[in-house]
């Protein structure tokens, strides 16, 4: 299994701390939470690792290296403009390769066993699924919800609403019409593939209690500021 981290954001709504280093390294309990992600990742059996930044991104390089230490093969895709989260993506497919594989918020951390997964994986077709998308209860700071989970289906639009994790595993077809190098955001993707029926999911719990460097917490969950859709995402 391979698996990408979303590591490429500023992080505005963290500074003045991410004025000297990126998002993913900010400390959750005490250590950066870019290590956690990659951890968990190694113990779920993915053993290739593809991480995008922007921001200071030459820290992130120096502190995980290749990743043997943790078990893991770390590339890197480097990019001298953030290219939001689809066109990070479809910049790094060809370090990925051309199976479905698994993308985290580098700013969210994850109490989900990845391994759970894995199932999910081998439904990911392109011909009837694109997308799985792990949903949480909605936190404060996104209280009208990205999502609607009817069963294990994802739809736009309906109630209850629900609040995308930044957790989900994608087919490489899902990316297919976003030109490498631009900046594409990933909500509109989704949208598409969830009118065709093509995106499922499950739910988790999260929590709003604060953990570590001004992170949330949860039991599912905790993000350093942007569990769900930016503003941005959610427009179509």
């Amino acid at each position: 299994m391979r698996a990408m981290i979303l590591a490429a954001g500023r992080g505005e709504r963290m500074r003045p701390l991410t004025d000297a280093k990126p998002k993913v390294m900010l400390e959750v309990g005490g250590r950066p939470l870019i290590e956690w992600h990659v951890e968990k990742l190694a113990r779920a059996g993915v053993r290739s690792v593809v991480i995008n930044h922007a921001w200071l991104g030459q820290q992130i390089e120096q502190h995980l290296g290749d990743g043997k230490r943790f078990g893991v093969n770390i590339l890197y895709s480097a990019e001298q403009h953030a290219l939001e989260s689809a066109g990070g993506i479809a910049n790094a497919l060809p370090l990925i390769g051309a199976q479905p594989f698994l993308v985290v918020n580098g700013d969210v951390f994850i109490d989900l066993e990845l391994s759970t997964l894995l199932p999910h994986l081998d439904r990911l077709d392109a011909q009837e699924r694109l997308a799985h998308l792990i949903l949480v209860d909605n936190p404060e700071h996104n209280p009208q919800g990205d999502f609607v989970l009817t069963g294990n289906a994802v739809q736009p639009s309906g109630a209850p609403r629900m609040t995308f994790s930044g957790l989900g595993l994608y087919h490489p077809a899902l990316f297919a019409d976003v030109s490498r190098g631009e900046p594409a955001r990933l909500a509109p993707l989704l949208r598409a593939a969830m009118a065709r029926g093509m995106v499922t999911g499950i739910a988790g719990l999260a929590g709003a209690s604060g953990a570590g460097s001004g992170c949330r917490s949860g039991r599912r969950s905790r993000s350093c500021g942007r569990t769900g859709l930016p503003d941005r995402h959610r427009r179509a």
